[in-house]
């Protein structure tokens, strides 16, 4: 009977110990800096180990990973030390290799599942890694852990002899660790009441043995209200440690109860260089073979607008191109000609929609033309409906504008109707040489300001009479009762005024709500208010 090699024995224990059907084999060329990746099942593994032993020979590193999910996390650059304590703390590995002196590598084996999303692994690969000093820059799902029974062909580990220590396989035991909690997620999107109420009777179960349950509801904006009431009595009660996530405001998609009962998280787009961070190391582990310049860089993260989906996606994409085209080296102009047409982040009614149309009302109010066109050609190039936009450039006018400058107001209204002639994209000149005269018109909302105070006191004050002399007098009857009686006519007075007449009801103050601003045309109507009221005042005095 033949005897089963060293290597091959130690391949066999690791894989069996990882538990998965389906693996990745990397073989990596340090002096070309590429990964060769194989998609193995565990059969193939071993019987390829012959080939990847003379890989290694070559001065190859050899590294193995879960295909896809899975329910595995690995914990990269550890100390014996921060082995034993995982151990007492109850993270036993699954596998743990010694990869160099005195450095190990763990496979930690969670319970309860097979597979993990992704986002959830590489959380739990951070927290790992964090609490045990082991490797951030590892903690993340698709990272590769060596191969046990090859070497590692590092220059830094060469020894005096010319040797490389062999990756050593200390444990491989399959242990799953003993954890806190189980996690059950959910997607809004088809799940119903009775899925909640199927999750909680497991998680009920879980809690029977001990165990807490985190609850987790993807796109959470999709529940109705009934669903989302149903969340309810599970979490006041703390049967589950309920997480939600939305692309919404939750002020206006989450019932208020469910909300109050939760703490609000705001994540931020990413910024330019967490995307190049990103970018290279999607380039270095998958795409080992490409080169992007420092231009063709700066293109894949502009067009990626903070989404690290996008970037990764348009890096597929391109990667997909250079293969079509046989090429490596990659330009700005090869990702322009390689991406499909960029989109601009935009969500048509969402916190974006809102969020702009408030920037380029802003703008407008702060006489910043470049702004304000900037935030109406964001608008039109994300698909908002240039007649909304009309509609509210109309309003500017009439809010931020006023009677400090009223052709605003027929700019506006003529932005409007030639947009609805021409159509897009012509009439949309239209609509942006309206924005350039409001930003940089007179500004005045005394009018607004009036109005809405006028609204106000009606709203709350009392029904007052019409004055007698202010009263329509059609039939001899309403003139016998004196309706329209002493009633002055405007324009057969001096100035064409009625000096001292009263307009207001009986025992109401003059309110003072038009207060005109000295800019523009309301500085001419604030003299004349202003020489009103003096002949008011002489009429006044006259009486006395």
């Amino acid at each position: 009977m033949q005897r089963r090699d060293i290597t091959t024995e130690a391949v066999t224990r690791q894989v069996e110990a990882m538990g998965c059907d389906v693996f990745e084999v990397g073989v990596f060329d340090a002096e070309a800096e590429r990964m060769l990746i194989k998609t193995w099942d565990k059969e193939t593994v071993l019987r390829s180990v012959p080939y990847l032993k003379h890989q290694n020979m070559q001065g190859n590193h050899i590294y193995i990973r879960p295909h896809g999910e899975h329910g595995l996390t690995l914990v990269d650059d550890l100390t014996a030390q921060a082995v034993k304590q995982m151990e007492r703390d109850g993270f036993t590995p699954a596998v743990l290799t010694e990869t160099s002196p005195r450095n190990f590598q763990a496979w930690v084996k969670h319970s309860g599942t097979e597979k993990l999303p992704t986002a959830i692994s590489t959380e739990a690969a951070r927290e790992l890694a964090t609490r045990y000093g082991g490797d951030p820059g590892s903690a993340d799902w698709r990272h590769f852990g060596r191969l046990a029974g090859f070497t590692n062909c590092k220059d830094k580990h060469r020894q005096p002899n010319g040797l490389f220590p062999f990756v050593r396989l200390h444990g491989a035991s399959g242990q799953v660790y003993g954890h806190a909690a189980e996690f059950i997620a959910l997607s809004a999107v088809f799940s119903g009441v009775k899925d909640i109420r199927a999750a909680m009777d497991t998680a009920q179960r879980h809690l029977a043995r001990g165990v807490r349950t985190i609850l987790f509801v993807d796109e959470i904006h999709r529940f109705n209200k009934s669903q989302q009431d149903a969340l309810l009595p599970y979490t006041e009660s703390g049967l589950v440690t309920f997480i939600g996530a939305t692309t919404e405001n939750p002020s206006f998609e989450v019932n208020a109860a469910l909300l109050s009962r939760a703490q609000v998280y705001v994540l931020k787009s990413l910024g330019d260089d967490e995307l190049r961070l990103l970018l290279t190391r999607a380039q270095r582990k998958a795409l080992p073979q490409l080169r992007f310049d420092e231009a063709a860089q700066a293109a894949l993260v502009g067009h990626a607008d903070g989404d690290a989906r996008r970037l990764l996606n348009l890096l597929e994409q391109c990667a997909a191109a250079a293969q079509a085209a046989q090429v490596e080296a990659i330009d700005a102009q090869f990702v322009d000609s390689a991406l499909t047409v960029n989109s601009r982040r935009f969500d048509k009614g969402g916190d974006h929609f809102y969020d702009q149309i408030s920037a380029l009302h802003k703008s407008v109010r702060g006489s910043h033309p470049d702004a304000a066109l900037y935030w109406l050609t964001r608008m039109l190039d994300g698909g908002a409906d240039p007649r909304y936009l009309a509609r509210r450039i109309v309003r500017m006018a009439w809010e931020d504008i006023g009677l400090a400058d009223p052709r605003a107001m027929q700019i506006a209204n003529d932005a409007a109707l030639t947009y609805e002639r021409l159509g897009s994209p012509e009439g949309e000149l239209a609509l942006g040489q309206a924005v350039i005269y409001l930003a940089i018109a007179a500004k005045s909302n005394a009018g607004y300001t009036a109005y809405n105070a006028a609204r106000a006191f009606v709203k709350q004050d009392k029904s007052r009479e019409v004055p007698v002399h202010l009263r329509n007098a059609p039939t001899q009857l309403m003139k016998e009762l004196g309706h329209g009686h002493a009633y002055r006519y405007a324009h057969d007075e001096p100035h064409g005024y009625a000096a001292g007449e009263r307009y207001l009801p009986e025992g109401m103050a003059e309110p003072g709500w038009y207060q005109p601003v000295p800019r523009g045309l309301e500085s001419k109507i604030a003299d004349k208010l202003a020489f009103l009221r003096g002949l008011d005042a002489e009429a006044d005095s006259d009486t006395h």
